[in-house]
């Protein structure tokens, strides 16, 4: 892995919490965590205190599911 260059997410790629479609990887100083946009959004401020480097892509949201993805926060 280098540094912040990191392949785009799939729907391979699921979330550590809750198994949801992952749209954010974290990359800690040992390892990385996926997360979906929830729990992005929920654990996001103190996930970036650790973090080395955060590849968000929860704008694929809007374009894959339409506009009412993601509205219920």
């Amino acid at each position: 892995m280098t540094g912040t260059t990191t392949e785009p997410l799939t729907a391979a790629d699921r979330c550590d919490r809750c198994n949801a479609q992952a749209y954010v990887r974290v990359l800690l100083p040992v390892g990385e965590l996926l997360f979906c946009a929830h729990h992005a959004r929920e654990h996001g401020p103190k996930l970036s205190e650790m973090a080395t480097h955060v590849q968000d892509e929860t704008d694929r949201l809007l374009a894959e599911h339409g506009a009412g993805a993601g509205a219920a926060r």
